[in-house]
């Protein structure tokens, strides 16, 4: 009989021959037994969108049947309750493709689907054209977030945290609208929402938006350091929301500033969220500074030599990509002597396993 591997233990999952709790520990057991990592990618970071070409299809006809059923629909009957009737069918739709066939493509496309339609919905139900309002965004977000939060609950589907945060966004930014003189600040901003330096509300609800979906995504990692269950990839859409709110509102700020300070306060960020996206052993926040790492390069090598900006861009293409390759490489190495030179904390032995010995 083969030697079982990590993706027999997450297809016994999906096929509910193994529960997550049973999963997990087995994987606990197996690794205390022949140690960290041994049996294990040491440089994988679990992540399946759909399982073959199957999903892919099933997702097509989905898509075709929603988007040609809820337009004629629009179309014959013009009603706000054409996005319920939406909600309604991808929810019960949902039972037989995620609870029972575990498809993934098209569990996140009905959720998706759901989400979209219980945003429209109550927003059209909630907005007065004659005297709009930013708390139309506030109710509709809260009830979003409501919505997924349910749908996580019985469906089990990761990607609804996904959903679940972009809502949060909304409910931040809509706060922080409300907080402002005018909510038309928001199209005024010289950079958007992410650059403190506006001196608005915007950007420092992004930031803490930002902290907040970290904590949460960090509270699903340390529920399954090993990355066997439905935490972990809930923990990973979470990142991802995290990672773009966190390094754009830091990376651009500092960077914004401008001058040599500026730009060496930038890179000393992008610094300190590469060691914190080695440690928790996330590449969302890297891939996040990666757009800030390439300004900072082309900055350096523009104007300075005969080249000027066509040297620059090649300068910033090699550099970046000698550092991705390499990093991506060695990803679990850097990571094993970063692991052992940081000193005993609480969720250190949380975190995702290292190699003990170098």
């Amino acid at each position: 009989m083969p030697d079982f591997n990590m993706n027999d233990i997450r297809a016994a999952v999906a096929a509910n021959v193994l529960s997550e709790e049973q999963a997990s520990r087995l994987q606990v057991f197996a690794e205390s037994r022949l140690g960290f990592r041994d049996h294990m990618k040491v440089d994988d970071e679990p992540f399946e969108l759909f399982k073959g070409f199957a999903e892919i299809f099933v997702t097509v006809g989905l898509g075709m049947l929603f988007g040609g059923g809820l337009i004629w629909l629009i179309v014959a009957q013009g009603s706000i309750y054409v996005s319920l009737f939406g909600a309604a069918i991808s929810f019960v739709m949902a039972f037989y493709f995620t609870l029972k066939r575990r498809m993934n493509l098209p569990s996140i496309f009905l959720a998706t689907v759901f989400a979209g339609n219980i945003g429209a919905f109550f927003f059209v139900l909630f907005f007065d054209p004659i005297n709009p309002s930013e708390y139309d965004f506030l109710y509709t977000a809260l009830i979003g977030m409501a919505a997924m939060a349910i749908w996580y609950k019985i469906f089990k589907l990761p990607f609804s945290m996904f959903l679940f945060g972009l809502y949060g966004a909304v409910v931040a930014l809509a706060i922080a609208a409300i907080m402002s003189p005018n909510v038309l600040d928001i199209f005024e901003l010289r950079q958007g929402v992410f650059d403190l330096n506006n001196a608005s509300y915007f950007p420092i609800a992004t930031m803490i938006f930002g902290v907040l979906v970290f904590v949460l995504a960090m509270y699903f990692d340390t529920k399954d350091p090993h990355r066997v269950s439905r935490f972990a990839a809930s923990g990973f859409w979470l990142h991802v929301l995290a990672a773009v709110a966190i390094v754009n509102t830091v990376a651009l700020t500092l960077f914004n500033t401008g001058g040599a300070l500026g730009y060496s306060l930038t890179s000393l960020a992008l610094l300190a969220i590469s060691i914190v996206a080695l440690i928790i052993d996330r590449r969302s926040f890297l891939t996040a500074g990666i757009l800030y790492m390439g300004f900072l390069i082309y900055a350096a090598f523009e104007g300075n030599t005969d080249g000027g900006d066509e040297f620059a861009s090649i300068a910033t293409f090699l550099i970046i990509g000698v550092f991705i390759t390499v990093l991506g490489t060695w990803w679990a190495q850097i990571r094993a002597k970063i692991m052992h030179k940081l000193p005993e904390f609480p969720l250190k032995k949380r975190l995702p396993p290292y190699t003990e010995s170098l």
